[in-house]
C-alpha cells in the first residue's frame, strides 16, 4: 500500500481547506530529540509527487530528494523537537504529544483539520484531529510529514555526531545499534542520551 490523497479529498469535499499532515520520528531512539513535522498542501492538491511514502521505507537519498520537492509544493510546513532532557522529565508519550503541539503551533497557516499518525489526542489546539494508525503508510500529507521530520532529525543527529563522535550518531541516528551499545558501555551516556531509556 502506498499513501494516497483519498483521505484529503474526502475532507476537502466536506469543506476543510487547510489539512495538516502530522508525524514524528525518533520515538524509539536512545539519544537525541523526538521530532515532528506538520505540512499543509493546497486545497484540492492533485499534482503528483512520485515516491512519497513512510520515511522508514525510503532510502536516505530518496528522502533528501523528496524533502526538497515537498517544500516547494506545500503551502507551509514546520518542524519541532523535544529534547532528551524533557523526554526524561515527562515521558515519551507526553513528549510525543508535546512535539505534535509544537509543530502545529509553529505553522504560519492555521489548519482547520489535523491528520496525525498513531493514536493520540490533541485537545489543546482547538482544531479537529483525526488520529490514524499507520497514517504515514496510507495518507499522502502524513507520509510527507514523516519525510520532513526524518530528514530534519537526521541532519541534527549528524551535527551531534561532530560534538560527540564516540557514539557514531551520523550512522545510527541515536538508535540502539550494537556499536551504539558498545560505545555506551565504554564511554557512558552523553548529555543528549535519554536516561529514562534502559541502556543495555
Amino acid at each position: 500500500m502506498k499513501p494516497t490523497l483519498r483521505f484529503e479529498k474526502k475532507f476537502w469535499r466536506q469543506g476543510f481547506r487547510r489539512i495538516a499532515g502530522l508525524d514524528e520520528v525518533g520515538r524509539g531512539a536512545l539519544a537525541g530529540p523526538i521530532m515532528a513535522a506538520a505540512v499543509i498542501f493546497p486545497s484540492k492538491f492533485f499534482r503528483k509527487i512520485d515516491g512519497v511514502n513512510d520515511s522508514k521505507l525510503l532510502s536516505a537519498a530518496k528522502r533528501e530528494k523528496l524533502f526538497t520537492v515537498i517544500k516547494k509544493n506545500c503551502l507551509c510546513y514546520q518542524t519541532a523537537g523535544v529534547s532528551a532532557k524533557i523526554i526524561d522529565k515527562i515521558g515519551i508519550g507526553q513528549a510525543n504529544k508535546l512535539v505534535f503541539e509544537r509543530a502545529i503551533k509553529k505553522l504560519k497557516i492555521k489548519p482547520d483539520l489535523i491528520i496525525a499518525d498513531g493514536q493520540i489526542k490533541l485537545k489543546k489546539l482547538g482544531v479537529p484531529c483525526q488520529s490514524i494508525i499507520r497514517a504515514d503508510q496510507k495518507i499522502f500529507s502524513v507520509a510527507a510529514a514523516s519525510i520532513l521530520a526524518k530528514v530534519s532529525r537526521d541532519g541534527l543527529m549528524k551535527k551531534l555526531d561532530k560534538k560527540y563522535p564516540a557514539y557514531n550518531f551520523s550512522q545510527n541516528k541515536g538508535y540502539g545499534t550494537k556499536k551504539h551499545y558498545l560505545a555506551l558501555k565504554k564511554h557512558g551516556p552523553s548529555p543528549c542520551h535519554r536516561r529514562s531509556f534502559r541502556l543495555k
